[in-house]
């Protein structure tokens, strides 16, 4: 079965986290980034969790999941390593017609998680429909040699010139070919050495 490929916004979005221990931490970060609202269910959480329990960054609701805990959510997360409350989850989810997934637990699963390499707003994610994470994680390492950390500053820049020509009323083709051109291979080694030679100077400068 083919997967449908998205990037999804959760700013303001309710999404429910089932479980608070190791596995539900490595999820949250991602989660708050994206602006979510975030809301975990689970009898105990770990001292992973405590901060952004207290300082009110997560809602944490500490007991075991229940029919109805999933309403007005917009995704579901089971983070726990007990099959039956994935699948409760699951099964809850579905008849809800919200999508879920279940850490590691492919038969519960509307989506997966890519492993993602992240750039600024540069975002590059990689499935293999659940058949081999260790290959997913390898290629994402590769990934991550090739699209180092100035690409991010790059994209901003990018950015930046796209507003401006929207700004400026250009003609639709006129605009496209401006923008194909400035987001060349040539024009990013023109952006690193132009980088590189601003951060000698400086650092020459500081002496």
């Amino acid at each position: 079965m083919s997967l449908f490929p998205i990037f999804v916004k959760l700013q303001g979005r309710l999404v429910v986290l089932v479980g608070a221990g190791e596995i539900a931490a490595q999820k949250i970060e991602g989660l708050l980034a994206a602006g979510a609202r975030l809301r975990v269910i689970a009898p105990k959480a770990n001292a992973a969790l405590a901060e952004l329990i207290r300082s009110g960054k997560i809602q944490w609701i500490p007991r075991k999941f229940a029919s109805g805990d999933l309403a007005g959510a917009t995704l579901a997360i089971a983070a726990t390593s007990a099959a039956g409350v994935n699948a409760a989850v699951y099964r809850e989810a579905e008849a809800r017609g919200i999508l879920c997934n279940a850490v590691d637990d492919i038969e519960n699963c509307h989506f997966y998680y890519g492993s993602v390499v992240q750039r600024g707003d540069l975002q590059i994610a990689i499935s293999t429909n659940g058949k081999s994470p260790s290959l997913a994680q390898r290629l994402r390492q590769e990934l991550e040699q090739q699209f180092g950390p100035e690409y991010a500053p790059w994209l901003d820049q990018l950015g930046e010139a796209r507003d401006a020509l929207r700004a400026a009323g250009g003609t639709t083709d006129s605009s496209k070919d401006r923008l194909h051109a400035l987001a060349s291979n040539a024009k990013f080694q023109e952006f690193v050495e132009a980088d590189s030679a601003k951060s000698l100077a400086v650092g020459q400068g500081n002496l």
